[in-house]
């Protein structure tokens, strides 16, 4: 077993090198309770007293530990061996997430450190390393419970409840090592354009020298483009002599390869363009019905980890079964392979910040959520399956504290420059400051009641809004922004004798469950003032019991009569 690396394909396939070592797999493990680590130089110790299995979090079965009380801080140790003849150029230690600050050290010096749980961080460690034995050893500190950490449906109490989950402490995502030269790549955006076949590549680079690119089709080149520079950043721009757009259910991808001296990294692009237009969301210029689920990334024995990559392809697989056609990433920066499948596939996603955990009335969380949300958005800005941002949901009071406003619209300001060609939702359900998309949570379970809300919005132009009437206009004010209800359902259906917890009353029968649905759905399908709706949820979640599949993944229903239902013609596409 030791010899089988967990996840051992490339993490990133939108920025791939060759030069590469996996670091999954065994290392030394110890669970720092008194977060006194430091303090004991636990960074120069010779072994740590226990074996974790990388990149499974302490919590999961799968990580060999499974320990689910809260750790304030743990620690890894990894000896691994350099050949001589990799350290010509810079060495890049790369982590794909640490929940949540992280201290890194080489050999017993300090590295770097880096806070946030959920995005890639890399460190240049050329001058750590030697040839031979070299000791990678990792801190990493989380307090669930703190106002100060965001940390998404991670359970703040001691047993998970309702709608929050195990938690996650540590290293969750693949940890690898890169070799690269010194003048090389250090990043690349792109804006492709769809309309004229063109693309433009903005990268930064570390010495002078010629950037080149070529792009292929299935194999084919069909451009080119390459630009002498003396460093930092530079443009390249590239007519494509055939055009293929990236659309919903159809993932046609360009590969990508980029050169730079003796630096060569792959990467993909697609075709496509996502507005606004009045009420539609436009994707390609043609009005697209957003058929969205929530999916929240957690997996029985990895917890926010897929046991495998074939494991993310599966819950996209399933999406598409059940005639969805994309899914709001809920509560969770999920991983860029998870991303990479959604680009292949033509599934269109919101891509969202695990901001649940914080207190939204103090303005110090400007410090927790903005740098780790722009480190996010620059991870992820070229995937073409992401068609819009979502920093925060359900801003709800804390400890009877109203949300400081500035918080939602410095975030929504920063992401809207940061990435002007997706809208903006700043924070989903409520309460709403500024936003592009002014969307509503609605589990009320009752058809009827359900439609006669929001046809009001076709007959008389008015968007029923639950939480303006539970709190008053003063919190959030709908004023014709194009809309959709983008949490709905949630109807609890447990199999057997088991116990769970779901929205609302639950059905008697699987009938009344797939009525309900039927029901509910055709309300927000036929109303040509919706562009979109998302169903809670694709599978359960632990003691959350509303989704279509189990936690397992196993079909609750018959999943041709959801295709059937979700996959029809919305009236907005009409």
């Amino acid at each position: 077993m030791k010899n089988i690396i967990p996840r051992p394909e490339y993490p990133n396939p939108q920025f791939e090198r060759s030069d590469w070592i996996n670091l999954n797999g065994e290392w030394e493990f110890e669970i720092d309770s008194g977060r006194s680590g430091r303090d004991r130089k636990l960074y120069e110790a010779e072994r740590l007293g226990g074996k974790i299995t990388v990149p499974f979090c302490p919590e999961s079965r799968l990580s060999g530990v499974g320990n689910t009380d809260f750790m304030s801080a743990v620690w890894y140790r990894r000896e691994i061996e350099i050949d001589e003849s990799l350290l010509k150029g810079r060495v890049f230690l790369h982590f794909g997430a640490v929940d949540y600050e992280a201290f890194v050290y080489i050999n017993g010096v300090p590295a770097g450190t880096h806070k946030g749980g959920y995005v890639h961080f890399s460190l240049d460690i050329t001058k750590l390393v030697r040839a031979g034995k070299n000791v990678i050893t990792v801190c990493a500190e989380d307090d669930t419970r703190s106002p100060l950490i965001p940390s998404g449906k991670q359970c703040y109490e001691y047993n998970s409840r309702g709608c929050h989950y195990t938690r996650t402490t540590g290293i969750w995502q693949t940890v690898w090592l890169e070799f690269v030269p010194e003048a090389h790549i250090k990043s690349i955006k792109m804006f492709p354009d769809h309309i004229n076949g063109t693309i433009d590549i903005q990268t930064a680079v570390t010495g002078g020298g010629v950037l080149s690119a070529r792009a292929f089709f299935e194999g084919k080149q069909v451009g080119a483009a390459s630009q002498a520079t003396g460093g930092g950043f530079v443009t390249l721009h590239m007519e494509l002599n055939e055009k293929y757009l990236w659309d919903v259910g159809q993932g046609n991808l360009y590969d990508l390869e980029l050169s730079f001296g003796e630096d060569k990294v792959k990467s993909y692009f697609g075709l496509r363009g996502v507005r606004m237009d009045g009420w539609r969301f436009m994707l390609n210029d043609r009005s697209v019905f957003m058929r969205l689920v929530l999916d929240q990334g957690f997996y029985p024995d990895g917890i926010y980890t897929a046991p495998t990559d074939d494991d993310l392809k599966k819950d996209i697989e399933l999406s598409l079964a059940v005639g969805f056609n994309g899914a709001r990433l809920h509560e969770k920066v999920f991983e860029p392979r998870f991303l990479y499948h959604c680009d292949k596939m033509g599934y269109i996603v919101w891509g969202e910040y695990p901001n649940w955990g914080i207190d939204y009335s103090d303005p110090k969380n400007l410090a927790s959520v903005l740098p780790e949300w722009c480190e996010a958005l620059e991870r992820d800005f070229n995937h073409p399956s992401i068609i819009g941002w979502c920093p925060f949901n359900e801003t709800w009071d804390y400890e009877l504290r109203k949300q400081w406003d500035e918080l939602l619209r410095i975030v929504y300001n920063v992401t809207k420059q940061m990435d002007p060609t997706r809208p903006c939702i700043d924070t989903s359900g409520n309460y709403h400051v500024v936003t592009d998309i002014f969307d509503v949570h609605d589990y009320e379970q009752n058809p009827q009641i359900f439609k006669l809300n929001y046809d009001r919005l076709m007959t008389e132009g008015v968007l029923y809004d639950r939480i303006e009437k539970r709190s008053g206009r003063d919190r959030q004010q709908w004023r014709g922004e194009p809309t959709f209800v983008s949490e709905y359902g949630g109807i609890k259906w447990v199999e057997g004798n088991e116990n769970g917890w779901g929205y609302g009353n639950a059905p008697k029968s699987k009938q009344e469950f797939l009525d309900r649905y039927k029901a509910l759905t055709d309300t927000l399908l036929d109303n040509y003032r919706m562009c979109g709706f998302c169903y809670t949820q694709l599978y359960d979640v632990e003691q959350e019991k509303n989704g279509l599949y189990t936690y397992d993944r196993k079909p609750k229903f018959d999943t041709e009569f959801f295709k059937a239902v979700n996959s029809r013609t919305a009236a907005i596409e009409k």
